[in-house]
């Protein structure tokens, strides 16, 4: 698999960034999402990021994602909040600048048959482990 970093930045002029691959492509992507913050030259405002993208019956649903204001909350950890592209960020209130920082991992098909040799049941794990000896006084 590989892992990109990626990043986005959304102002009043450029209100949404779209992530999307190739639909030819037979990878699996992951597109995780790790800090929203304000940039340099923010106004002390409310900016609202949305993340748009599509329910299981293919209706496009906007969900906010982050409220950003420069004298309360500039900066948000979203702690890797995973998406399946395409996925639009939108700035649905305020005028930015927001950065937008994450990862975009590419799994290729052939890469996860390692999961399945990989399947070890919890007592054969443990069977593995070394057992904890008490430390010499």
């Amino acid at each position: 698999s590989d892992l990109l970093f990626t990043g986005c930045e959304l102002t009043a002029s450029t209100k949404s960034y779209t992530f999307q691959v190739d639909e030819e492509d037979d990878s699996d992507h992951i597109l995780a999402l790790s800090v929203v913050c304000l940039t340099d030259g923010a106004k002390d405002e409310c900016n609202v990021v949305e993340v748009v993208g599509r329910n299981h019956e293919n209706q496009e649903i906007a969900v906010p994602v982050a409220n950003l204001k420069l004298s309360c909350q500039p900066l948000l950890s979203l702690d890797n909040f995973k998406l399946q592209p395409p996925v639009t960020f939108r700035l649905a209130a305020g005028s930015g600048p927001v950065h937008l920082a994450g990862w975009h991992q590419i799994v290729h098909r052939e890469d996860a048959s390692f999961e399945e040799d990989d399947d070890l049941s919890e007592e054969e794990e443990e069977e593995e482990l070394a057992p904890i000896m008490p430390a010499k006084k």
